[in-house]
């Protein structure tokens, strides 16, 4: 088995041009003496839109890899796979992101869950875990609740995770349940932990889904102090987890959609810190944007391609939302009118699209719209590919910024 690292970003290049870039954050921070180690991921749905195969990411992460010199960790993830997809991935990755939301609440046969329920007593009662306050009290009919919610995507995850290890030698395991409508509590995380313990997946690190809205390239939404409890108590639940059932020691908890969620990073940072546990923090989409951010700023061609792509994403609006419902927050009257974009300075389209909130121009709708337009830009291919390249400087400098300077100093950097 590969151990992972105990920090981890989870950054996304969906064109294949911005490894080195982010790569670069991740040598500045390591000069401040803290390491965190990139995982490339793209998922099967990116790869489709964008007509790309995986070996692209594991070939642009080796090109920035070699180009810095980065003697640390790297890694490559399968991200979002299931039986369907994982096996294209084998080759190129290292990390695999087992997603079972959809079998979340499906029903099991036969007495499966009775039988975990009496292999469980340890779950019925007064819980006691190390670093929360006040003891879980746990009957036995919420733990056949949850058990019947959770056990069919346990078992789905240990299926795909030992076809994995079936065909690879060494490999991370995440295990996948935030898309999905209803948060895990840290009792139903526990829970969950030991069905996976079940079923030997050695994962070593879990996305569950938590409180609040965590909507596509915007700050998080939600009630802090809710956020802030939920978190430490689900590292508690880790550890305690990690005791009981043999668990990997270095299993942590993920936050998927992470990009941006600035409001919650210093919440973030403070419980590591304190705990000594690891993250993992997903920033995927976050790069395409600065491309736009690059580009804009370039003027020139650069300029009109991204006021292009804004004026076809309001025509297809309604399109390019629908697969996103859940992840965004736009109001359509608060977008501008593609004459007036046609009309900004490249400075002025950069201020809009660029995630600085107290700036007076910033628009989280105009930005959340292009954050899931990427296709658009895939259709444009070598036009929008040629002109990464022709602008490559003023491109990378937004990237790195934008992982260091928002990311990193928020989630790693003690204020």
């Amino acid at each position: 088995m590969l151990t992972l690292e105990k920090y981890t970003i989870g950054v996304g290049d969906r064109f294949a041009h911005q490894a080195k870039a982010q790569l670069q954050a991740c040598v500045k921070l390591a000069e401040e003496g803290v390491d965190v180690v990139p995982v490339w991921n793209k998922s099967n749905r990116e790869h489709s839109f964008i007509g790309s195969e995986p070996q692209s990411v594991y070939d642009a992460a080796k090109l920035a890899v070699d180009a810095l010199a980065w003697g640390k960790g790297w890694h490559v993830d399968a991200d979002h796979i299931n039986l369907d997809t994982v096996d294209k991935y084998l080759g190129s990755s290292d990390f695999f992101t087992i997603d079972v939301a959809d079998y979340i609440g499906q029903s099991v046969e036969g007495d499966v869950v009775a039988a975990f329920v009496g292999k469980h007593p340890e779950l019925v009662g007064t819980v006691a875990i190390e670093g929360i306050d006040e003891p879980f009290e746990i009957t036995a009919e919420y733990v056949e609740e949850v058990a019947g919610k959770y056990l069919g995507a346990s078992a789905e995850a240990a299926r795909i995770y030992r076809h994995i290890e079936s065909k690879k030698d060494g490999f991370i395991a995440e295990v996948s349940m935030d898309e999905t409508d209803a948060p895990q509590t840290p009792p139903e995380l526990l829970i969950i932990l030991a069905a996976l313990a079940d079923e030997g997946v050695r994962l070593q690190t879990i996305a569950p889904k938590f409180t609040g809205r965590f909507n596509k390239g915007v700050d998080y939404v939600g009630d802090l102090a809710q956020f802030e409890k939920e978190f430490n108590d689900d590292l508690a639940v880790i550890a305690h987890a990690i005791a009981k059932y043999g668990l990997p020691e270095n299993l942590k908890l993920s936050v998927h959609s992470g990009s941006d969620k600035f409001s919650i990073y210093p919440i973030i940072g403070t419980a590591i810190r304190r705990s000594g546990a690891g993250v993992h923090v997903k920033t995927a989409g976050t790069t395409w944007l600065e491309e736009l951010i690059g580009l804009a700023e370039a003027g020139g061609d650069g300029l009109v391609l991204s006021k292009e792509i804004y004026a076809k994403a309001l025509d297809n609006v309604d399109a390019l939302c629908a697969p996103y419902a859940s992840v965004i927050d736009i109001d359509a009257d608060k977008l501008p009118n593609a004459q007036e974009v046609d009309g900004w300075s490249g400075e002025q389209y950069a201020n809009a699209l660029r995630h600085v909130q107290e700036h007076p121009e910033f628009n989280m709708h105009f930005r959340q719209l292009l954050h899931i337009s990427f296709k658009l830009a895939a259709k444009e291919g070598a036009r929008y590919t040629e002109l990464l390249k022709a602008n490559e400087e003023v491109v990378a400098k937004n990237v790195t910024e934008n992982i260091y300077d928002r990311h990193f100093k928020r989630l790693f950097v003690e204020s």
